[in-house]
């Protein structure tokens, strides 16, 4: 069992920057993927960047560029560092960690860029 929690999220000027976190309750270090999702309200929940085992990354084309997914294996935990926000990139944030057979969610975050 993984729990796990982001924070950071909040209100930001179109233009600004935030750093998402999520950190798990224990060590994920044999996760197979490691990920950040989105989802607006009457929107299906989208990938936004994931790191899978073997260190590879993948970013949506929406924020590649602007957007930089990274970990910290001693504190268990894993960062969305967001730059130059749009209005498009508002909504609940969500981590996610697969490790074996068991898919791990966090509960989101809110994350709203003004125009």
């Amino acid at each position: 069992q993984v729990e796990l929690v982001e924070s950071g999220g909040g209100l930001v000027q179109a233009g600004g920057s935030l750093r998402l976190s999520c950190a798990a309750s224990r060590s994920v270090f044999s996760a197979n993927l490691m990920g950040w999702y989105r989802q607006a309200p009457g929107k299906q929940r989208e990938l936004v960047a994931d790191i899978i085992s073997g260190g590879s990354t993948n970013y949506a084309d929406s924020v590649k560029g602007r957007f930089t997914i990274s970990r910290d294996n001693a504190k268990n935990t894993m960062f969305l560092q967001m730059n130059s926000l749009k209005p498009e990139d508002t909504a609940v944030y969500y981590c996610r960690i697969v490790v074996n057979v068991y898919d791990y969610w966090g509960q989101g975050t809110q994350v709203t860029v003004s125009s």
